[in-house]
């Protein structure tokens, strides 16, 4: 594995690299990257009013809820890394909520299908995970770290095309609720990328959690904060939440509210040749990002060439192992026996990567292992019937991370959109719709059941190579995501590329699995990839048994990912803000 990059003093650019389309923008203090370029400003914004990594991190995940809202939602989901330099301790914030008290195991077992709508909400768990990162880790009140999203959602910004284009794709979503089309079809038709786009009610919302705070700073900062998230939980919020609820034949009370609290956890990691790689616990797909690497880290993947057919095939099957085990096993560890220390074990990888042959492709989602039992294999895969439907890639989701001069990261994946489920009056607020990511088969890990959490898509990651690097590092993009975050992770660790052109580097990805999203669609054999390999590596994938379509060059449905690269031996960071998305880095 080659070392780290190196910085050229001649041109400041890191080398070896690939031709990039953007810079790997250079700070030596601190950086800020982001899904949206204000949101990006708005957490840069906090750094230089002397703010930590994670009150910078948290100013631009609400930043994220105001000008991604067509992605992200404020009353979502937002599981949560953070480094402490000072402890050298890392830390996870789950920011996933939970099926609310009412819901029944069996109650969607006679329709199969979880509707969209009320039905899917569980307790929004996005507002508990940034006051609990502030009141933690941070320095900073929540309406300081709040502003700039206030301002962005009172005033306005500037509409621009992806989100445009996301708005038109669903507008037949946004019809189907009063609240939701007078918001965002504001003239009756989706808004034009230029024009102000104004969410008022949501601006009062935050704005009401900022004075709210304010009323109780006397008692101090953690007394503010504290009121700030009574606001939500038990205050005119909450109550406007659950009243809407019941109104619509929503499940969520009152108590599932107030008794809410996002868990604050050890993270699950591997080594990767010397890398330390962190992700957040089984509830949601973290894990099989490490189990990818894990399979990897045992393969000589410089010897077969970056985005060459064998190394698109390896990856691509190792995926598909990990998948496998992700569908078999994991699931909120609260209420299963997920065997996650065997699941990352080097023995159990050293055993399923048997099962990546280099001269066929596996046809469909291979079966799960028993990592327990030290089997490759464990029973006969899923009886699961392939998907007529075309692909819609997952739309949800946008990404933030900030590292600050003392040496503090942070690591966020916020989401939930505003197209599934009504706007509750007055509020702008979409109620997190997460129970998409259920099952309704009461047998399956990641079933539907009281106080349960579904399995999450959206996962942070950090990588810290000592002495050498740590790095942040996310993406949007549904089941794309630890697709995404592996490939632009090895093109660092393994090819020596710096953050942008590692983000920028051409993508593929597998649907040879159960999507996370209800209805969980499955498409066995199924991979993408982006124009810009080869069309010779498609025949030969092609010949392996792969079933290949390509993405159009800089497709958005390949994800968005964003990185920084603080090097451990001198002040110094990179950045890269992937230009599929409007991603953006800021620092200094």
């Amino acid at each position: 594995m080659p070392n780290k990059p190196v910085l050229d003093s001649r041109s400041g650019s890191a080398l070896p690299t690939m031709p990039a389309l953007r810079p790997s923008l250079l700070g030596t203090r601190h950086m800020v990257v982001a899904g949206h370029y204000l949101a990006a400003h708005a957490g840069f914004a906090i750094l230089e009013a002397g703010g930590n990594a994670i009150d910078a991190g948290v100013a631009a995940g609400i930043a994220l809820g105001v000008v991604h809202s067509d992605l992200v939602g404020f009353a979502g989901v937002a599981p949560i890394i953070v480094y402490l330099a000072e402890r050298n301790e890392v830390q996870t914030i789950s920011g996933l909520g939970t099926w609310p008290r009412a819901i029944r195991t069996d109650q969607f077992v006679k329709t199969g299908e979880i509707p969209v709508g009320v039905l899917r909400t569980v307790v929004p768990a996005a507002p508990d995970a940034w006051i609990t990162a502030l009141e933690k880790y941070g320095t900073m009140s929540f309406g300081d770290v709040a502003a700039a999203a206030i301002r962005f959602a009172s005033e306005g910004f500037t509409m621009y095309p992806l989100m445009a284009e996301i708005i038109s794709a669903n507008q037949e979503g946004y019809r189907r609720w009063p609240e939701n089309e007078r918001i965002y079809l504001p003239q009756g038709r989706p808004p034009q990328a230029g024009e102000l786009f104004v969410q008022s009610d949501l601006g009062r919302t935050l704005q009401y959690m900022a004075d709210e705070e304010k009323a109780a700073a006397g008692g101090g900062r953690s007394a503010g904060l504290a009121a700030a998230r009574a606001a939500f939980y038990t205050g005119d919020i909450a109550g406007a939440i659950v009243r809407h609820q019941k109104e619509n034949g929503g499940l969520l009370d009152a108590e599932d509210m107030a008794a809410f609290h996002v868990a604050i956890e050890p993270p699950v990691s591997i080594d990767f040749n010397g890398t330390t790689v962190y992700a957040c616990g089984p509830w949601c797909q973290g894990p099989a990002l490490l189990q990818t690497l894990k399979l990897l880290d045992g393969i000589d993947l410089a010897a077969l060439g970056h985005n060459s057919a064998a190394y698109v095939h390896t990856v691509i099957e190792a995926l598909k192992l990990a998948f496998a085990d992700r569908h078999h096993h994991y699931g909120d560890p609260r209420f299963i026996d997920v065997p996650i220390d065997a699941l990352l074990s080097n023995d159990y990888a050293d055993i399923r990567r048997q099962l990546i042959r280099d001269d066929t492709a596996w046809p469909e989602l291979p079966p799960a292992g028993d990592p327990r039992g030290l089997r490759a294999i464990l029973g006969d895969g899923i009886a699961q019937a392939a998907a007529a439907e075309p692909i819609a890639a997952s739309l949800d989701t946008s990404y933030a991370c900030a590292i600050d001069k003392h040496g503090n990261i942070f690591s966020a994946t916020p989401s939930d959109v505003s197209s599934s489920a009504p706007v509750v009056p007055g509020t702008g607020l979409v109620p997190s719709t997460r129970g998409s990511q259920s099952w309704t088969d009461p047998s399956h890990p990641s079933s539907v059941a009281p106080g349960k959490r579904p399995r999450l898509t959206p996962n942070p990651a950090l990588a810290i190579r000592p002495g050498e690097y740590a790095m942040p590092f996310g993406t949007p993009g549904g089941d794309i995501q630890i697709q995404a975050m592996t490939q632009a992770f090895l093109n660092v660790a393994v090819f020596g590329m710096n953050p942008q052109a590692a983000v920028e580097a051409p993508r593929f990805a597998t649907y040879s699995f159960p999507d996370s999203f209800e209805p969980h669609t499955y498409h066995p054999g199924r991979m993408n990839i982006e124009s810009r390999i080869d069309g010779a590596v498609n025949e030969q994938l092609s010949a392996l048994g792969h079933k290949v379509e390509s993405w159009p060059n800089w497709t958005w449905r390949a994800g968005a990912m964003c990185m920084i690269q603080s090097d451990l031996t001198r002040p110094l960071l990179a950045s890269g803000a992937d230009p599929r998305r409007p991603a953006y880095a800021v620092g200094w």
